[in-house]
């Protein structure tokens, strides 16, 4: 990362809380806070170890800009992004460390139209996939799972997302349908603040590494999962559907 440190006009902040509910074979439910990072990708903040935003932690080729790569992941799905705006929540990479279970893309046209949703999420076993999604008026769709993410269910079923974009409130849900289970789910609702620097300073002093946070707490909770008698479902292998 080159050049003196930016905070653009545009970035926000959002203090959030995540919530995650499995109700078989095991109940389990558990929660916490973190902060998250709405920017532009072609607008990105420039924040040295306290916040950076590299392609290699995200979807494409690590030698392009993630605007450039979200565009070519749209186009080989026949969705044409030259000339529009896309947002992107994330968590930034932090003192040298990152960890995002998602990343929201939200994707317009040139004319400013909606044009898909990208939800890219990783694993704990450093593997990605991103679900390209057609949703309606409210951000909601539908989709079948194809990517290993908890160990305990398989890679099969479908989800149920609800995605809108987000305002000065944020609320994202995931509900995943196994075959012939209950449903599981994960729920992400937080409040805008403008991205200033006293905004990020304090924020930064309540979640000083939330990506490396958020990554001890889902390996904890999946060691509780394997001592109260779950076991895993095997790891099938996962070609990326792009290039990195």
């Amino acid at each position: 990362m080159t050049g003196s440190p930016r905070l653009p006009a545009s970035a926000r902040l959002y203090e959030c809380v995540v919530r995650h509910t499995r109700r078989a074979p095991l109940r389990n439910a558990f929660s916490y806070r973190t902060c998250l990072w709405l920017v532009d990708s072609s607008d990105l903040p420039r924040l040295g170890p306290l916040a950076s935003f590299r392609p290699a932690d995200h979807l494409g080729h690590r030698m392009l800009p993630i605007a450039e790569n979200v565009r070519r992941l749209a186009a080989k799905n026949g969705i044409d992004l030259d000339g529009g705006q896309i947002l992107m929540l994330t968590t930034p990479r932090v003192a040298g460390m990152v960890f995002n279970p998602l990343t929201v893309y939200w994707c317009r046209a040139a004319d400013g139209t909606p044009a898909c949703v990208i939800a890219e999420v990783h694993n704990t076993y450093r593997q990605r996939h991103c679900y390209l999604l057609r949703v309606d008026a409210r951000g909601r769709a539908e989709t079948a799972k194809e990517f290993y993410v908890s160990p305990f269910y398989p890679v099969a079923g479908r989800y149920r997302l609800s995605l809108p974009e987000p305002g000065d409130q944020l609320r994202l849900s995931i509900t995943y349908c196994p075959p012939g289970g209950p449903a599981f789910t994960a729920v992400v609702t937080g409040h805008a603040r403008s991205a200033t620097w006293p905004h990020l300073a304090r924020m930064t002093a309540r979640y000083p590494v939330p990506g490396a946070a958020t990554a001890v707490r889902i390996r904890w909770q999946g060691l509780g999962l394997y001592a109260r008698g779950l076991r895993a479902w095997p790891r099938p292998p996962h070609a990326p559907q792009e290039g990195t």
